[in-house]
């Protein structure tokens, strides 16, 4: 019934996909460097979601025992990402009210298991380095991706301040944040990059799969081609 109910979910959120994309089609997309088989990258971007997206947003369908798919071994989860204790085997839950939460933003920040899927990494990398100050909106913050956003930018002492220059709709640093624009860009890489891999864990065993299939495919072509022309060649 889980599973059900889990399928039904993310058919529903992927049927929403191109309505998003065509509502975000006169935004520019800045390219995500997502590469699912780079396990460094994602080991980052594990620790940034755990220690920073965590907080506010779960990620029910994601259980923390699957990390060890991407390098880690079960004491490092323990030690490192299971900071309010529990089982290696749970899934990502949040300890955070529902009703605070609506209280406090205005809305439920939403379950990110699958929201590299529903709106796409470039979506995600670009909106994650958009932010700038707005003094009109209640948390001071707005976003270039995602205009009146509830979200506060909660990476701002990592990146720094921006503002947007409305005669040149560009992003200009203000306040310098703890990281270089470089890093802070690195840091996001990683973070959108493990969001991808847990929107789809199981796409990197797929395509590795797929290709063996192929190449069986290729091996039985072959065969089967020189088994037709030593079956044919006393008749023609």
């Amino acid at each position: 019934m889980k599973t059900i109910n889990y399928m039904k979910k993310v058919l529903l959120i992927l049927s929403l996909s191109p309505l998003l994309a065509f509502a975000s089609q006169d935004i520019h997309l800045d390219k995500a460097p997502v590469d699912v088989s780079n396990h460094e990258s994602l080991q980052r971007g594990a620790r940034t979601f755990v220690n920073y997206c965590l907080n506010c947003h779960s990620a029910n369908y994601m259980r923390y025992n699957r990390l060890m798919e991407i390098g880690l071994t079960e004491k490092q989860i323990k030690d490192n990402l299971l900071l309010a204790g529990g089982k290696v085997g749970d899934t990502m839950t949040v300890a955070i009210n529902k009703k605070d939460a609506m209280k406090w933003f205005g809305a439920t920040p939403p379950d990110l298991s699958v929201e590299v899927r529903a709106r796409g990494a470039d979506w995600v990398y670009t909106y994650m380095r958009g932010f700038y100050r707005d003094n009109t909106r209640s948390t001071g913050w707005n976003n270039t991706v995602f205009d009146k956003v509830g979200m506060p930018h909660v990476l701002y002492e990592l990146q720094g301040e921006q503002e947007l220059n409305h005669e040149t709709h560009q992003l200009e640093l203000i306040k310098p944040g703890r990281l270089s624009v470089e890093e802070y860009d690195t840091l996001i890489g990683d973070l959108t990059n493990f969001m991808a891999y847990m929107a789809e864990p199981a796409k990197q065993q797929r395509n590795q799969l797929g290709w063996f299939v192929l190449l069986f495919l290729g091996v039985l072509l072959v065969l089967a081609y020189k088994l037709k022309k030593a079956y044919w060649k006393d008749i023609h």
